[in-house]
């Protein structure tokens, strides 16, 4: 199995394949489903209250006896009562993205660090088990925390070798990663995993509206900051191209807030380049899928 990689079994999976954090789409149950075949699932805390994140994990904890992980925002996002229900709850590992995190409290506790990088320079700042290079095909929220966004757009395939090249510490691909021979060609430039994250926002487990769906079967994606403050990957709906075509953006995120708040505000659907190639398939199925993929590639 390629995908049984040293990697693998720092992350006490079968398969190094983290489904990726969807962070206002994805349920708890999805990251169950997926460790339960042989990956790691990922629960999408940033945006959930302390609270929720403790019953969020517990619920992912009855559904499985596999390792899984959950995500937050690096400071200046961080809220600090999330930190510490992880602290308590010990999920097997822990990952960020944003920004840069003090590992000693997670390492003291035995969990697994990962953090995310768009560039080899960030690769090299962060103090962590495992890197998350983050190409320029992924969806969602770009990682990029040193540097501009622009210089950060760095294909996979020109990011990989470059952070394997900076860093002593395992590798995983993170962007366009939809099928095996995606991971097969991710694992040549010497990942050692691959994250996929958009051929997940597909499978039923996700439960994405199907207006989302549509908009990355339809529609081009872009980077932009004009939703939310931040730079993101997501569908170039009509809504998204009258945002870019205005003022600049609040900070993040409080441009998000104001134009949530908005009678018209319908379109922002995140997602990745390869959404057009996703699959109708479960999560169970995908996960087995790309796994056999990557054996044939």
């Amino acid at each position: 199995m390629k995908l049984a990689t040293p990697l693998a079994s720092l992350l006490g999976v079968r398969y190094a394949l983290v489904q990726a954090p969807m962070a206002n789409v994805q349920p708890p149950s999805l990251a169950a489903v997926v460790s339960n075949a042989g990956g790691l699932g990922s629960i999408a805390g940033a945006t959930l209250s302390a609270d929720a994140l403790r019953e969020a994990i517990r619920e992912v904890r009855a559904a499985t006896s596999a390792p899984f992980g959950v995500n937050l925002f690096a400071p200046p996002y961080l809220n600090d009562s999330a930190f510490e229900v992880i602290l308590e709850e010990r999920p097997a590992v822990f990952s960020f993205t944003f920004g840069q995190i003090d590992p000693t409290r997670l390492r003291e506790a035995g969990i697994v660090v990962l953090g995310t990088a768009t560039t080899a320079e960030e690769a090299r700042a962060l103090d962590v088990d495992v890197i998350v290079a983050q190409g320029a095909e992924a969806g969602g929220h770009r990682g990029t925390f040193l540097g501009s966004f622009e210089d950060a757009l760095v294909p996979l395939a020109e990011l990989l070798p470059a952070v394997v090249a900076a860093v002593d510490v395992p590798v995983i691909a993170a962007g366009g990663i939809m099928d095996g021979t995606h991971a097969a060609g991710a694992l040549a430039l010497g990942a050692q995993g691959v994250q996929p994250g958009t051929a997940f926002l597909f499978t039923p487990e996700c439960a994405a509206p199907p207006e989302w769906l549509d908009a990355l079967r339809t529609y081009d994606t872009v980077v932009t900051p004009a939703y939310t403050g931040r730079h993101a990957r997501a569908a170039r709906t009509p809504f998204l191209e009258h945002l870019m075509s205005g003022p600049p953006p609040l900070p993040f995120p409080e441009q998000r807030a104001a134009v949530a708040a908005r009678a018209d505000a319908e379109g922002f659907f995140l997602g990745g380049t390869g959404a057009r190639r996703a699959r109708d398939l479960s999560a169970a199925d995908l996960v087995a899928a790309i796994v056999a993929e990557t054996d044939a590639a």
